[in-house]
């Protein structure tokens, strides 16, 4: 079992900047990958980011390119994601995952945090 607890979520005016932390409750953590979901209301919950076991292969959603970097503590059983140039479309609830394979998709998804909302006022 797994359990994941993130913080850094909150309010933010558009053009800024969060950076979300997910910390995990095993030491086995490196043998997860990692990934970033959102989901804004009446939407479905989707990918933002993903990284692998080493932290060297990284997956970003078309809409975070260029914006958002997700990174990981193997040291300290803790991944990241570094939000930069929010805007409203980025307000959602943002979970943290933990995959014994790659994540691109929730069905890659074995472990789930609570989620952390994430408000861009405009």
């Amino acid at each position: 079992q797994v359990q994941l607890v993130e913080s850094g979520g909150g309010l933010v005016q558009a053009g800024g900047s969060l950076r979300l932390s997910c910390a995990a409750s095993r030491r086995t953590f490196v043998g997860y990958s990692l990934g970033w979901f959102r989901q804004a209301p009446g939407k479905e919950r989707e990918l933002v980011a993903s990284i692998g076991r080493s932290g060297i292969i990284t997956h970003y959603a078309d809409s975070a390119k260029g914006r958002f970097t997700i990174s990981r503590d193997n040291a300290k059983n803790t991944v990241y994601l570094q939000m930069n140039s929010l805007n409203a479309e980025d307000t959602a609830v943002y979970y943290c995952a933990a995959g014994l394979r790659g994540i691109t998709r929730s069905q890659d998804v074995d472990y789930w945090g609570q989620g952390t909302q994430v408000t861009v006022s405009s």
